[in-house]
């Protein structure tokens, strides 16, 4: 099939646990459909961890994946705790894989659902958010974790929402965000989804508030069509649909880049089942059909595809799919993958054919940024200060106070996990041991430089405060580029 193209490079890693089983089922099949793809092994996960590299991969592989057209990867464990970052952050922040695709199908009747008409694709930004991975301990109780939404990041994942509704003919994009709590990262997500719907009237829009917009999904899923949303919330809206659609077990995702794209299962590497021949590998292997459409391999996609629904639809289960009502035949890995492979070429009667359009691209396109930054008057109004104390909050403030005598700042409030504990408290406001002091200049339309910073951090210095950080505060044409605290304006 396609002698005349050339072969496709494609990396590929057998990762953990069921990793090397699932990877292997899935290869067989892309082998028997005739495509011409070459495959190129790396070695990533666990054995890697353990041999010493904390990336969790060896630096020769990264030329492998560079060189490669894409890359298709097998579950992995990530070790638990300690200072091992998660390999899959590692390589998407590295590969620049902004976009994560992952489609929530429901296969009724073939495969138990409480909702049959579903048909969901999920939209996760794949770069930022909680998942930058900054995290300190900056007293001995409290540990903190940094959020980055930018402005560039929200706009490239936001615009390929709605190219992927476009490519796809999807109806509607759904925004999920939790602004009314996290007014300036989520807000920021929102405002831009706001603006670049405007571009796209053909298509309906709409906004909800992470957690009842989770319960609708969870409830009434055929009401959604794309979900674009930050990382974290993506991750977990996933996994969430993928189990209702039927199994957690037959969903795969894409990782898109401008210059490459890495294709996975959203499941784990699920250690408990390895070296059983029961896991089902139809999450990589879906993924491997969504690589094939990316490639521009259509004929080889809906030939798997079809062969898949095939098997599905004639009661061929491996046991996390099986059920006595509905199956015919339990199945372990191996058999599975070879199952699909003798359907090659066949398609389902009752669940509907895969058809990939074979004109134009097949994906979302791509789009030079459209939203422009304003430019804005920014300077500098104070600083936040955040440090180590169990010193009796009067005690401190009169020393502090004492010591900016003559300087240019006052100390505004101090607070506590967001509850202000000076100069007001409530009575049952719980005090831990990080205290956030924040420092303004005493004049409405201030001149301070850095300088004058260090100047302040020099005067607290004498205090002996035990600083475990501080966060310049500053306004953006006269509006605060931070949050404000319970009464602040």
């Amino acid at each position: 099939m396609n002698d005349s193209h050339q072969k496709v490079d494609i990396a590929v890693a057998h990762g953990d646990g069921i990793g090397p089983e699932i990877m292997e089922a899935t290869l067989h099949v892309l082998k028997e459909s005739g495509e011409k793809l070459r495959f190129h092994e790396i070695e990533i996960g666990e054995k890697v961890y353990l041999a010493g590299h904390p990336s969790g991969i060896a630096p020769a592989s990264w030329d492998v994946l560079h060189s490669c057209q894409a890359f298709l990867k097998a579950p992995i464990t990530t070790p638990q705790g300690g200072g091992f970052r998660s390999l899959n952050v590692t390589i998407r922040a590295a590969l620049g894989l902004y976009a994560n695709v992952r489609p929530c199908i429901a296969y009724a009747p073939c495969i138990e659902t409480r909702h049959p008409g579903m048909d969901l694709t999920i939209i996760r930004e794949n770069e930022e958010d909680l998942y930058v991975g900054i995290e300190y301990r900056p007293s001995h109780s409290t540990y903190r974790a940094i959020k980055v939404i930018s402005q560039e990041g929200s706009e490239k994942i936001i615009r390929y929402a709605f190219e992927y509704a476009k490519t796809y003919g999807r109806k509607k994009v759904s925004c999920f965000t939790k602004d009314n709590i996290l007014k300036m990262t989520d807000g920021l997500f929102h405002k831009i989804f706001n603006e670049i719907a405007v571009e796209y009237p053909d298509i309906a829009t709409e906004h909800w508030i992470i957690d009842i917009g989770a319960a609708k999904m969870a409830d009434t899923p055929e009401n959604f069509d794309v979900i674009v949303t930050p990382n974290l919330y993506g991750d977990i809206l996933s996994d969430i649909a993928a189990q209702i659609a039927g199994s957690v077990g037959l969903a795969g995702s894409a990782n898109i880049g401008t210059h490459t794209a890495m294709f996975e299962a959203i499941h784990g590497s699920a250690p408990r089942r390895a070296n059983q021949d029961l896991a089902n590998p139809s999450g990589l292997l879906l993924s491997s059909v969504m690589m094939l459409v990316h490639l521009g391999k259509l004929e080889a996609a809906e030939l798997i595809y079809n062969a898949w629904l095939k098997t599905i639809e004639e009661g061929i289960h491996t046991y996390d799919i099986f059920d006595e009502g509905r199956s015919r035949k339990k199945v372990g890995t191996k058999e599975f993958a070879k199952s699909i492979a003798e359907r090659l070429g066949k398609k389902p009667e009752i669940l509907k054919p895969i058809h990939y359009a074979h004109t134009g691209h097949n994906r979302p396109s791509e789009h030079k940024s459209r939203v422009s930054i304003p430019a804005a008057a920014k300077t500098i109004v104070g600083l936040d200060l955040f440090i180590e104390s169990h010193q009796a909050i009067d005690a401190l403030v009169g020393t502090i106070q004492k010591q900016l005598v003559g300087s240019p700042f006052i100390l505004q409030t101090i607070s506590n996990r967001g509850a202000i504990i000076w100069p007001t408290r409530q009575p049952h406001t719980s005090i831990g041991d990080l205290l956030r002091l924040r420092l303004v200049s005493k004049e409405k339309n201030p001149a301070i430089s850095y300088f004058h910073l260090i100047e302040l951090q020099q005067l607290l210095d004498l205090l002996s405060l035990d600083i475990a950080s501080c966060e310049v505060l500053f306004h953006y044409d006269g509006k605060p580029g931070y949050s404000l605290l319970p009464g602040e304006q």
